[in-house]
């Protein structure tokens, strides 16, 4: 009670009080109201192919493009000036670029390496990480401990020491492994490693220790939200892992086995590091058909998560809004329930067979999400609210801000710039467009 819990509403966006950058977001709301594809880059399908990811560096002055046939694309994303083709960045497609400062970039790919770039000396790699067996689709960096974290449709979750960097890579070791793994991401404070599978699994990792391997069954397990039994778990899954502009490839068992999964909860007494929650997050429309998770992002401030999910027939896709819920169950025994959905909409049902990465904005009020032969801007309410603000009693539906079209093929991926009002998407022909206020 009293000045902490004031204080501790204020900054969660509960209490009384407003946060002053608020203030300007009426401005920003109308910014986004008036933006148009005003400056859209085309390039040539020839060489690059498909655009699979976009990623800006942390001060917004580059934006690159991961590409299909094994090149990477950098631009000024302010004059729309293209400043670099990396032509043999890897020898298979380029799946995902993360940033880990303004300078230094890394790449994965189909090939099953990691390479790393600096942005002052583009002509070579910093060096190449060799450690996944199959392709590597996911990059997050820890910026506290400076631990870059794989994952690959080999199943693997892979921790690297960039502190340690040379010529001939980084130490490395494997942290987690899992079946099914489509996407791992790490929420903002890195206490908790989300991932998702293409059986229709959401597997969390609570107290994050990234300095601490894990095997199957050296980690405490929190009992699955909406699993009805281990058995469920193990032959649920139809469909295997589909990787970005791949088709399925079919797989015949669960992310974790029963044995592991019969193990009794561990949280009585404590909070051990690393526990394992296995969910299977609510779906409309999919209670008794299945879907597979083939995008997962987090909400900027660490509130939610924000998955793309389509049924296993392919026939329908959702992208779905789930609160986090902290606390330890109130039993032992009983499931955690870390994740309730409280915001969902129904997406384009094209370009079957490929994964749409949508995303946040850099304040967390938007949603940007591939439709179709465009993108729409979705928002939790009409006024684009804090989600801690218009939070409802049930799942409610994301609403339409705007939808913005200036492609002639379906989009893969979208992305906020971290500091301009600008948003980029990428198509299956190799297009990448820029939208920003047009006045």
């Amino acid at each position: 009670g009293g000045l902490f819990a004031w204080l501790r509403g204020r900054c969660l966006g509960r209490g009384a009080a407003v946060d002053p950058a608020r203030d300007t977001f009426g401005a920003m709301t109308g910014l986004y109201g008036a933006i148009q594809p005003a400056d859209s880059v085309s390039l040539s399908t020839r060489t690059h192919g498909a655009v699979f990811n976009l990623e800006y560096s942390p001060d917004g002055s580059v934006l690159t493009v991961a590409c299909e046939q094994t090149e990477v694309l950098l631009f000024d994303p302010i004059s729309s000036k293209h400043i670099k083709t990396l032509s043999e960045a890897h020898e298979d497609c380029v799946n995902n670029i993360r940033f880990l400062d303004n300078r230094l970039f890394a790449t994965c790919s189909d090939d099953t390496t990691i390479a790393l770039w600096d942005l002052r000396k583009l002509n070579t790699k910093v060096c190449t990480l060799h450690g996944h067996t199959s392709w590597v689709k996911n990059i997050e960096y820890d910026t506290n401990t400076r631990l870059l974290v794989t994952s690959g449709f080999d199943g693997n979750v892979i921790i690297w020491d960039t502190n340690r960097c040379t010529e001939d890579g980084c130490p490395h070791k494997k942290f987690f492994h899992t079946r099914f793994l489509m996407r791992m991401r790490l929420t903002p404070d890195c206490s908790k490693m989300l991932i998702s599978t293409s059986s229709g699994y959401l597997l969390i990792l609570h107290d994050l220790d990234l300095n601490k391997s894990l095997e199957v069954g050296s980690y405490p397990i929190l009992r699955a939200r909406r699993t009805t039994s281990s058995s469920d778990i193990t032959s649920s899954g139809s469909s295997g892992p589909r990787a970005v502009g791949s088709p399925c490839h079919q797989s015949n068992s669960g992310p974790l086995s029963e044995k592991t999964l019969s193990r009794p909860s561990q949280r009585e007494g404590g909070s051990p590091r690393n526990s394992l929650e296995v969910l299977t997050p609510e779906v409309p429309g999919e209670r008794d058909r299945g879907n597979c998770i083939t995008s997962l992002q987090l909400h900027p401030k660490g509130w939610a998560t924000l998955l793309r999910c389509s049924s296993n027939t392919d026939d329908q896709e959702w992208t779905c809004v789930y609160e986090f819920q902290e606390g330890a169950p109130v039993r032992p025994v009983s499931p955690r329930c870390s994740l309730r959905l409280t915001h969902c909409i129904e997406e384009a049902n094209v370009g079957r067979g490929y994964i749409k990465e949508l995303c946040f904005s850099p304040d967390g009020r938007m949603i940007s999400s591939p439709h179709g032969f465009g993108i729409r801007l979705l928002g939790f309410d009409a006024h684009c609210s804090e989600l801690v603000d218009c939070l409802p009693r049930e799942a409610s539906p994301l609403r339409e801000i705007r939808s913005l079209y200036s492609h002639n093929d379906v989009v893969l991926t979208t992305k906020f710039s971290p500091t301009h009002c600008q948003i980029a998407s990428g198509c299956l022909s190799g297009r990448v467009s820029l939208y920003q206020p047009k006045f």
